[in-house]
């Protein structure tokens, strides 16, 4: 049985972003390091040559995010944040006391989030996955990658505005 990929939330602006930095990644981003690449090549001895391997570093990284992008794009769902009915879900702003302390994230993607400061918590993280579908006044427990339980209440549950 084939499993199902993992649909990932996103506002139209995010979309738009994320489709443009993977334009400037495939087109002059790989122009720019294949450049690199081929002016430390003729440096000479390619074991010894810092700049080679950096660029190739570098060309690694770049691949690696146009497939990132690719996979995320392909597989996104583009619409307006969910307007909060102070129940937790993708593409909400939560408040909760979370081991005593007070916390505001937004439940979703880093990508939803833009250049914004606001934690991100993915709904598969153990915190996330233990908080969706939670109500205002709710409390729940997960365990953490450490192991200790770490006890959870919603004090609110806000819509998206994108900052």
């Amino acid at each position: 049985m084939a499993q199902d990929a993992t649909v990932t939330w996103l506002t139209q602006d995010a979309y738009d972003r994320l489709a443009g930095e993977l334009e400037q990644l495939s087109t002059t981003g790989r122009e720019e390091i294949a450049k690199r690449i081929e002016a430390a090549r003729e440096e000479g001895d390619l074991k010894e040559n810092g700049g080679y391997h950096a660029a190739k570093d570098e060309q690694g990284k770049i691949e690696a995010r146009i497939r990132q992008l690719k996979e995320l794009l392909k597989t996104a769902e583009v619409g307006e944040a969910p307007a909060s009915k102070g129940i937790v879900e993708s593409g909400t702003v939560i408040t909760a006391v979370i081991a005593g302390d007070e916390e505001t994230f937004l439940i979703g993607s880093r990508e939803i989030a833009g250049d914004s400061e606001l934690d991100v918590w993915s709904e598969q993280s153990p915190l996330g996955a233990a908080i969706l579908g939670l109500k205002v006044g709710e409390k729940t427990s997960y365990t953490a990658p450490n192991g200790r339980e770490i006890v959870v209440e919603i004090t609110s549950v806000d819509t998206w505005g994108g900052q």
